[in-house]
């Protein structure tokens, strides 16, 4: 809501005195730890008072029913914000020049000061009238007792810093420590949320108090109904679990399949001895009878939303069968994860698919080819540019890196013409062939390993008998096993996250990986959240392992250092 300009003074008085009063009692601390700085004790006692007095002064101007911090926000359209930014920049030039810091050329202050006008001078389509917006950030009392407290230990925690240097390398260490968790946390976030979606039931996917972290499940029982059978059967020689739709004339059953998912809804015939009656997992509810507190499963769900339930506790009522009203019961939901998801995931695959089987075969089958044809030919490669020596070998190797400069679109569709002619397309060779044939940006890398692997060591398994590939297996590739690990780790990633190559040379489930596999699920079940995030929370677990198992070594090979695997 518009203020007057009242509200702004307030606000600005709140947070000087803030800031004021915090110094002094900053200062009033280091005081009184160490004796040599009581000189400025008054000073310190002072600004303590000058930032109580603005605080009560801002509570004067800007009064409000309850404890709380004012805020007053400028409303202003992009073209002023920019020339705000601008203004200030120019400010902290000036400052900078009168104290000898910062900006040290003028020019530098001039060229955002003519920023800053031609951003104030834009035209603007919809003029905004400026105008400033007032607010309060309500505490109460406990929560302004903590913010106060939080404040007075910070500043404790500074002024015991500057006591010593050792205490302020270990808190120094201990503020490091407490960013890099707050910044795993952060991070963290999604692949939180991502995992706890994974076990949560729909009715906990949206609620209008914000993210449901703590999830909950619905408890069942079996329930044998006679009026609704439920049947175990077999359909195309995969077992099914199926509803009754008829009993027809002959004595057959037509029933309508309900697991596995992917079969969901399809309806077939079978002779009755081949269908085995199963009980039905029906929804555990708690309601109200007579005032009292009762326990039941769901016997039956009738058309007009009401409930008969068969009583279960307390032991008196055990037994009976009452029928609820529409939303009178509820349903019984305690805090637990719904591992379903995982398996109802699955079901939802074809049957080529195997339970997911397939894809994760080709998939890993992808990955070791890859890897495997990565590190031989890109070494081999390497070597030879590093420690060879034959004519145009300079000229080679230039051509081998602008092959880095052309784009992969370029050579789709020569490569795609190129397999069609070997007749590989819907075959998971096109996407694992060209790994044998050296990637330049991996040549380049290895090579400027292998260039700093001293050559007395070359020499000394020559002057032993050793050929060029017995000296790069036995002396040159254990020198440089950090750089192999980044490349094996890097082709792992590329290989297991490729999503162009299955959806350009794969047409079948059969040579599906993951990667399209988990496209191919969200575009089927983008409905179903849970179910998508079990399915991708799946196809990540091999991932998160391997960053587990060999982050040693990739951070190793990070810092470019030739001797790091020795």
């Amino acid at each position: 809501m518009p203020v007057p300009w009242t509200a702004a003074l307030a606000t600005i008085t709140f947070w000087l005195g803030a800031l004021i009063g915090l110094r002094g009692l900053y200062g009033l601390l280091r005081a009184w730890m160490e004796p040599q700085l009581r000189s400025g004790l008054s000073g310190s006692a002072v600004m303590l008072g000058v930032g109580t007095a603005a605080l009560l002064a801002s509570a004067a101007l800007f009064p409000t029913a309850g404890i709380g911090l004012p805020l007053v926000w400028p409303v202003l359209p992009i073209q002023l914000w920019m020339a705000t930014v601008c203004g200030i920049c120019v400010v902290n030039g000036l400052v900078g020049m009168l104290l000898k810091k910062g900006f040290s050329n003028p020019l530098t202050i001039l060229y955002w000061l003519v920023a800053g006008v031609v951003c104030f001078l834009l035209p603007r389509a919809n003029p905004v009238p400026f105008k400033l917006l007032s607010g309060h950030i309500m505490l109460g009392v406990p929560g302004a007792l903590a913010l106060a407290g939080l404040a007075v230990l910070a500043v404790l925690c500074m002024s015991y810093a500057e006591k010593s240097a050792k205490s302020s390398s270990l808190l120094k260490g201990m503020a490091i420590q407490l960013a890099l968790l707050a910044g795993t946390l952060v991070f963290g976030l999604p692949f939180l949320f991502l995992l706890v979606t994974s076990f949560k039931e729909d009715k906990d996917m949206s609620s209008p108090n914000g993210i449901i972290w703590v999830p909950r499940v619905e408890q069942t029982a079996p329930v044998m109904n006679p009026n609704h059978p439920y049947y175990e059967a077999k359909y195309k020689g995969i077992k099914v679990q199926a509803d009754l739709e008829q009993v027809r004339p002959d004595g057959t059953l037509s029933l309508r399949i309900a697991h596995p998912l992917f079969f969901g809804g399809f309806t077939f015939i079978i002779p009755r001895d081949q269908a085995k009656e199963i009980p039905r997992q029906m929804p555990l509810v708690t309601a109200d009878l007579r005032g009292q507190k009762v326990e039941g499963v769901v016997f039956e769900e009738m058309p007009d939303g009401s409930q008969d339930v068969e009583l279960r506790s307390p032991a008196a009522v055990k037994g009976q069968r009452h029928l609820f009203p529409p939303k009178a019961t509820e349903k019984v939901r305690p805090v637990s994860l719904r591992w379903k998801n995982y398996f109802e995931a699955l079901e939802y695959l074809p049957p080529e698919a195997q339970y997911g089987w397939t894809y994760l075969r080709n998939t890993l089958w992808l990955v070791v080819m890859n890897v495997l044809g990565a590190l031989v030919s890109c070494s081999l490669v390497a070597y030879a540019f590093a420690r060879l020596r034959f004519p145009g070998r300079e000229a080679l190797f230039k051509v081998m890196l602008s092959t880095m400069m052309l784009p992969a679109a370029v050579t789709l569709l020569p490569q795609f013409l190129i397999f069609r002619q070997f007749g590989w397309i819907d075959t998971l060779k096109p996407m694992w062939v060209t790994s044998w044939f050296a990637a330049a940006f991996n040549v380049f890398m290895l090579r400027q390993f292998f260039q700093q692997v001293p050559y007395e060591l070359e020499d000394a398994a020559k002057i032993d008998g050793c050929t060029y590939l017995r000296s790069l297996w036995s002396v040159m590739l254990p020198q440089v096993k950090p750089a192999l690990a980044v490349i094996a780790i890097m082709t792992f990633l590329g290989a297991w996250n490729n999503f162009m190559g299955p959806l350009v040379y794969s047409s079948s489930p059969e040579t599906l990986p993951i990667s399209y596999a988990v496209q191919l699920f969200n575009g089927d079940r983008n409905g179903d959240p849970g179910l998508l995030m079990a399915f991708v929370t799946m196809s990540l677990v091999p991932v998160i392992a391997l960053f587990a198992f060999a982050q040693r070594f990739f951070i190793e090979g990070a810092a470019l250092s030739g001797f790091g695997g020795r």
